[in-house]
């Protein structure tokens, strides 16, 4: 069972921002920005082109009305998407609000956030779904 799997569970406390029947987001605890936000299929595969057609095609979907939420809570220019996978062995995408290209840039440090700043920000983006 990977930490996402663990995460979906709820055996690991997550700052949850959207469910369905095929996904579950939550915010990032290593965030690069704030509002960075996670979407996971709820069934493990390793590899993002893994996943069924069907997850495929509705990832996006279900991350669409995230995104915009993202962009409406937080000053940014647009909210990016990346799929690296190789942090935890469960496809994965990232949300993150940005300015610029290097706003995604995975090798800088990442934010240190206080569980009420982690609050704050789960309740800006879901009060913008």
């Amino acid at each position: 069972m990977t930490i996402f799997s663990k995460i979906i569970a709820g055996q690991i406390p997550s700052y949850k921002i959207a469910e369905d029947d095929m996904f579950f987001a939550f915010l990032d605890i290593a965030p690069l920005r704030q509002g960075h936000t996670l979407v996971v299929p709820k069934i493990e595969t390793d590899k993002f082109f893994d996943m069924p057609n069907d997850y495929l095609a509705r990832i996006l979907l279900f991350s669409k009305p995230i995104a915009n939420a993202i962009e409406k809570a937080f000053t940014c220019n647009r909210c990016g998407l990346t799929v690296i996978g190789l942090e935890v062995p469960h496809a994965h995408l990232h949300l993150i609000p940005i300015d610029s290209v290097h706003d995604m840039d995975f090798k800088k440090q990442k934010l240190k956030l206080s569980p009420e700043e982690f609050n704050a920000t789960q309740q800006k983006i879901i009060s913008n779904l």
